[in-house]
């Protein structure tokens, strides 16, 4: 493929996350290569690229569920190399995996209850559910006595969204969050993405492949074979940025 322009972020906003070099391996497979990133502080930042190219490692590396091999990740001013998945939550990092993550056996009520394990005094001194999850997520209230796995897979994500943001993170990282989702509910989970990070100042990394989401986000890291080839305003995604890189 032909290298695509990459724009450097514009720098006069504080970062809450930068990534420098990094590289991650499965085995002896190289995955992440030399990847350096940057999230300003309350903004959404979209990495693109087909499946399989790295996305979700970088996601996981992030949140300390994948080591490094070299390079650097800088969150709020501290490295992250020797920092446990459960530190990392504590520190403000909240993660919506690609699968959710729902605990299916047990209530809406009580998945809701986890996210606040990340707080101080975890879910013993946090009982108190905020209610801007519910006016983010109306369903949920709702549903507060029903199965996690009972819900529809749009639910579902809404479900794990509001878990993550019940933890107070500074910054959300959320892998693929329409993918299989109605319509209908792909609005409401942009919507309350957006209200998110205008009403806290939460930064957002938002891996995903469908476009109207993407045009929301300030910029844009386009990703293959475990590097970034292209980068800059989402605003000026080219069609051939579109087309080498998303799902349209």
């Amino acid at each position: 493929m032909t290298q695509l322009q990459t724009k450097s972020h514009p720098s006069s906003t504080k970062t809450i996350l930068k990534s420098s070099g990094l590289n991650v391996y499965y085995g002896e497979s190289h995955i992440l290569r030399n990847v350096d990133l940057h999230i300003p502080e309350g903004e959404m930042i979209c990495l693109i690229g087909r499946n399989g190219v790295g996305k979700t490692t970088f996601l996981k590396t992030i949140i300390g569920l994948l080591e490094q091999r070299s390079g650097s990740i800088e969150y709020d001013g501290v490295f992250l190399s020797d920092q446990a998945p459960y530190k990392r939550a504590r520190r403000g990092i909240g993660y919506v995996s690609q699968g959710r993550d729902i605990i299916p056996r047990i209530t809406v009520k009580e998945n809701l209850m986890i996210g606040m394990e990340s707080l101080p005094g975890g879910m013993s001194k946090n009982k108190h559910i905020d209610p801007i999850v519910f006016e983010l997520f109306p369903i949920l209230e709702q549903f507060l006595n029903r199965r996690g796995g009972d819900l529809s897979g749009g639910q579902q994500q809404q479900l794990a969204i509001a878990r993550a943001l019940l933890g107070k993170p500074k910054l959300l990282l959320l892998d693929e969050p329409t993918e299989g989702i109605q319509p209908s509910i792909i609005l409401d989970i942009e919507r309350a993405v957006q209200r998110i990070i205008k009403e806290t100042g939460i930064s957002v990394l938002l891996v995903e492949q469908h476009l109207h989401f993407v045009k929301q986000s300030s910029f844009y890291y386009a990703m293959q074979r475990g590097g970034i080839v292209s980068s800059g305003p989402t605003s000026q995604l080219s069609d051939q940025v579109i087309e080498e890189f998303l799902t349209v």
